[in-house]
Parts: C-alpha cells; sequence; structure tokens
C-alpha cells in the first residue's frame, strides 16, 4: 500500500504544476493541459481522502467519476472554442483572443 502522504503530496504537486503552467504559458492548448492537471490532482484527492475517511465506501469515488465526466465536457467546449479562435485568427496564443473584445 502506498502511504497516505505520498498520495496527497503528488496531489499537492500535480496541483501546483498546473497553477503554474496555466499562469506562465500563452498558448490556450497548454493552458487547457493546465487546467486539466488541476483537476486531476483534485480527483486524486477525492480518492485519497476517501480511502482515509471512509475506508469501506465509495462516496469519494463517485465524485471522482463525477469530477471526469465534468472534466470531459470541459475539455471538449474548451477545444471547440480553441479551435474557433484558430479558424478566425490563425493562432492559439492568448494575444489573439483580445482582438475578440470589440
Amino acid at each position: 500500500m502506498i502511504p497516505i502522504e505520498c498520495l496527497l503530496a503528488l496531489g499537492a504537486l500535480l496541483f501546483f504544476i498546473g497553477v503554474f503552467g496555466f499562469v506562465t504559458r500563452r498558448n490556450l492548448i497548454a493552458m487547457l493541459i493546465s487546467i486539466e492537471l488541476v483537476l486531476n490532482a483534485v480527483d486524486l484527492n477525492f480518492a485519497v481522502f476517501n480511502r482515509l475517511l471512509y475506508p469501506g465506501q465509495l462516496e469519494g469515488m463517485f465524485f471522482t467519476l463525477f469530477s471526469i465526466g465534468v472534466s470531459a465536457a470541459e475539455t471538449a467546449v474548451a477545444l471547440a472554442i480553441i479551435i474557433n479562435v484558430y479558424r478566425n485568427y490563425h493562432s492559439d496564443q492568448v494575444n489573439s483572443i483580445e482582438n475578440m473584445k470589440f
């Protein structure tokens, strides 16, 4: 069995890598991947806290499955928006979205 402290440290590491990637990247696809890392860290923490607090029950696993479904829907919508931005501005950089204000 993997110790819970290691799994929580992995979740925190994934979360901070995702936040750092979202803040520092200018590419829309890289920002989307960073958001997915943050959501995966949350899913990992749901599963770990389920194992810690309620070892015989599956509430955390159901929350994790629900979160994975929401992540998939969010990714589909975000990719559709990114494709639309790329078709209109021929760029996948964040600076191209600033032109959409007016």
